[in-house]
């Protein structure tokens, strides 16, 4: 495929989400138009970088839908100061998009392999202010917390008790939860040190949080 069809794909997507109501924070839309989704794929499927439906990108993880990724990142609310965590960074192009938007972002994933290629897919686009940990994932990272935002692309069977802690009082989490191929998004609020006000936005298919 030509660079200029993948563009009318990705313009045709912008269309779509503008006109379904879907996607209407233009920050969010000027960090798609700017990260090549296309490099942080593999090559043989390059000429689907645009279309709405996850892809494979080894170790039995996918990058998901376009779609999917923006609804999550939309329901963040992530401004300019914001530190954020990501628990899953598959092939680095969430934490491109989320580079953009916010101060700092840490990304872990536990595959080696796939954190090795995310590393290298970042470093290869200019996102200097995005860090790859290996790692537990679940865990969080309490030493570099309390974090404003926290998003996770796995589905968890409940929201991570430890992730809970780590957001900081007013922060957001964007999650997932429950079985992996009908599982509630959720985004949870921290009004306090022991209060949370969560709300759900519908169903979603993701690989399982381990």
């Amino acid at each position: 495929m030509h660079p200029a069809q993948r563009q009318n794909q990705k313009l045709s997507l912008i269309q779509y989400w503008k006109e379904s109501g879907l996607i209407h924070s233009q920050k969010l839309i000027e960090a798609f138009m700017q990260i090549q989704r296309e490099l942080f794929i593999d090559d043989f499927l390059m000429d689907q970088a645009y279309a709405d439906h996850p892809l494979p990108i080894g170790e039995g993880q996918t990058i998901s839908q376009p779609t999917t990724i923006m609804l999550m990142i939309q329901l963040l609310e992530v401004e300019s100061h914001h530190t954020i965590l990501e628990v899953g960074a598959g092939s680095g192009y969430n934490a491109a998009l989320l580079s953009l938007l916010g101060s700092k972002v840490i990304t872990i994933e536990r595959h080696h392999k796939v954190a090795k290629q995310a590393e290298y897919n970042l470093r290869e686009n200019g996102c200097s202010n995005v860090t790859v940990v290996i790692g537990d994932g679940k865990l969080g990272l309490s030493n570099q917390s309390p974090f404003d935002r926290i998003i996770v692309t796995a589905a968890a069977s409940e929201v991570p008790k430890h992730l809970k802690k780590q957001l900081g009082i007013q922060g957001q989490m964007v999650l997932p939860v429950g079985p992996p191929h009908a599982c509630q998004m959720m985004c949870l609020k921290k009004v306090n040190s022991t209060h949370y006000k969560s709300t759900s936005h519908g169903l979603f298919s993701f690989v399982p949080l381990v």
